[in-house]
């Protein structure tokens, strides 16, 4: 599944993120990526020793924390903590790739890769390129977003960020391990979900909205893994 996640940062987040980011010691990229991954990947990452890494990272998981459609999309397990990339001049793409399975953390926990997340901090007006490219079945989806937006996206899925020819894209990247390990079950549980949502703002609490959330309650109880 495929989605796109509005306003997960409030424009005081975004403003923080953008001035910390502005001033970000950026270093080669490819120091996180996989073999296959490192030969295609030529883009900018903040550094893991960053002083100031933690407090983006710890604003990026606050506002996912209380983003409950991100919740009932992603169904998060663990999420690896956020990690944040620059493409422009010379460093500007990454080629075709899948994500890493399994991801380990400095605090020596496994992630596994069931959800890959990006959330832009640059507007589409201040870069041109740098387009995510994903693939699945339907064809090739390009994404770019508004700052403070994210897309959700299958970790299986392979993707790349078209080359950047002028300015610069900024942006967090990051793995979900889901709770429902199946795309496919993910799905469903969200559109239940989502209908369920809008059930009960047309109808109120009926007994048909109680007795449907019991089935979706029920569904996750026999597929979630926590």
């Amino acid at each position: 599944m495929l989605l796109h996640v509005p306003e997960v940062l409030t424009p005081e987040e975004l403003r923080r993120c953008r001035g910390l980011l502005r001033d970000a010691p950026w270093s080669d990229g490819r120091a996180t990526a996989g073999l296959q991954s490192a030969a295609v990947k030529n883009n900018e990452q903040v550094p893991p020793d960053w002083s100031q890494l933690p407090e983006l990272r710890a604003i990026v998981l606050h506002a996912l924390e209380r983003h409950a459609l991100f919740f009932s999309a992603a169904l998060p397990k663990r999420i690896f903590p956020p990690m944040f990339n620059r493409y422009g001049g010379a460093a500007n793409t990454y080629g075709n790739h899948v994500d890493m399975a399994v991801r380990h953390t400095s605090a020596r926990q496994r992630v596994r890769t069931d959800v890959s997340c990006t959330l832009f901090f640059a507007d589409p007006h201040e870069y041109e390129g740098g387009e995510l490219v994903i693939e699945d079945t339907y064809g090739a989806k390009r994404v770019k977003l508004p700052a403070g937006d994210m897309v959700l996206y299958p970790g299986t899925s392979v993707h790349r960020v078209e080359p950047v020819t002028r300015g610069h894209r900024v942006a967090s990247f990051f793995w979900v391990e889901s709770m429902v390990r199946s795309d496919e079950q993910r799905r469903l549980l969200f559109e239940l979900d989502m209908n369920l949502v809008r059930l009960r703002r047309e109808h109120g609490e009926t007994e048909t909205a109680v007795a449907l959330t019991g089935t979706y309650h029920n569904l996750l109880r026999m597929w979630a893994d926590t």
